[in-house]
């Protein structure tokens, strides 16, 4: 299952790289961080560098528990991330942001969210892709609101 949502902000490509580098960024406007304020929030390594680990644990069934990993960053241009869920269900995924350049203050942003998806749950993947691009949409909209309002 891939889901794919992109935004133009009217900032610089190396600007919007560098706020969105910094995982801990992502509790400022991504839906999911920011559905349980009381969530517990732990970190491990430098953040913005490959390696390190934000992981979260919340009792709300929504937003459960796992961690995020930074796997790969191509300097202005992208970070990858690897996604361990834990809880409600056990799954894994994969997620990216990619920042391209529109011009001198303009950029793209697009949010890549790619998941395995096994018999049965694959039945479910239209309704999965569905309400997760629009909580794509709306952390892009809210990461736009800041960055645009700076």
């Amino acid at each position: 299952m891939k889901i794919e949502k992109s935004i133009e902000i009217n900032k610089s490509s190396e600007l919007v790289f560098d706020y969105l580098r910094i995982t801990k960024n992502q509790d400022n406007f991504s839906v999911w961080n920011m559905n349980d304020p009381n969530m517990k929030k732990t970190h491990k390594g430098k953040d913005g560098t490959v390696g390190f680990v934000y992981s979260w644990d919340s009792t709300l069934k929504n937003v459960g528990a796992g961690e995020q990993e930074i796997t790969g960053i191509e300097e202005g241009k992208s970070i990858d991330y690897a996604i361990r869920f834990f809880r409600p269900m056990k799954n894994t995924g994969k997620s990216k942001f990619q920042i391209t350049s529109r011009g001198e203050d303009r950029s793209s942003v697009t949010w890549i969210f790619d998941r395995p998806s096994k018999f049965p749950m694959s039945l479910f993947s239209p309704i999965f892709k569905k309400m997760l691009g629009k909580d794509i949409e709306k952390g892009l909209t809210n990461l736009k609101g800041i960055l645009e309002r700076n």
